[in-house]
């Protein structure tokens, strides 16, 4: 019997993106860029769009997080962490595959602060 290999949370190529990012905020630059991947827990209110990893720490990144109490805010987390996590039912954090952002990270920031929770669509 084959074992059913899940999707990672972060593709390799999400993960290149989210260090180009990174490398160009850890630079200096002031960046505002799309959300490259959406995290979320399929048995909960909590989500992260996630823009940018640490070069220096690949398992730090940043972008604007919903843990579902009606403040979205704009922090780091832990990669690690967040594959930790588990929802009500014990169902892990699953990468949205259909999540493309359509805008820059400040545009849904504002929408979150203005609605208390991250809106994608």
């Amino acid at each position: 019997m084959e074992a059913i290999m899940a999707e990672p949370l972060i593709t390799e190529s999400q993960l290149a993106q989210l260090l180009a990012n990174g490398a160009r905020s850890a630079a200096g630059e002031d960046i505002d860029p799309r959300p490259v991947v959406k995290l979320f827990t399929p048995d909960a209110g909590a989500t992260w769009l996630i823009t940018e990893a640490d070069p220096a720490d690949p398992d730090r990144l940043f972008g604007l997080c919903d843990l579902g109490l009606g403040e979205p805010e704009l922090g780091y987390v832990s990669l690690s962490e967040i594959q930790s996590v588990r929802g009500k039912l014990g169902l892990p954090i699953e990468r949205d595959l259909c999540f493309t952002a359509e805008y820059r990270l400040s545009l849904y920031t504002k929408r979150a602060r203005d609605t208390g929770r991250i809106v994608t669509d």
